[in-house]
């Protein structure tokens, strides 16, 4: 998976990865779309994070899970572990 995605294409690969794992139709989803319109619960917010995760190879943390309530802040989450994660780690950081 690429490492830097533009906006359009981050938030259609995320829109995806939540179709995917919720099994409804791409068509029915969109950035402005909430997880309460999409009658996805908590334990179904769990599962997309799973998705998510392995999907981009990312880590999102617990606290970052329960703020999640829309496409749009998902994308913005996932944009943001993405760019930390392509930072170069400076030496003796590691």
């Amino acid at each position: 998976m690429p490492e830097q995605l533009d906006a359009d294409d981050l938030g259609a690969h995320v829109i995806q990865v939540i179709a995917r794992s919720q099994r409804i139709p791409v068509e029915s989803i969109n950035l402005d779309s909430t997880f309460e319109e999409l009658k996805i619960d908590s334990l179904d917010g769990i599962n997309i994070v799973f998705e998510l995760e392995k999907e981009f190879h990312i880590e999102i943390p617990d606290e970052g899970v329960q703020n999640l309530h829309s496409v749009r802040e998902t994308v913005a989450g996932v944009r943001q572990l993405i760019e930390h994660k392509s930072q170069p780690v400076p030496p003796g950081a590691a």
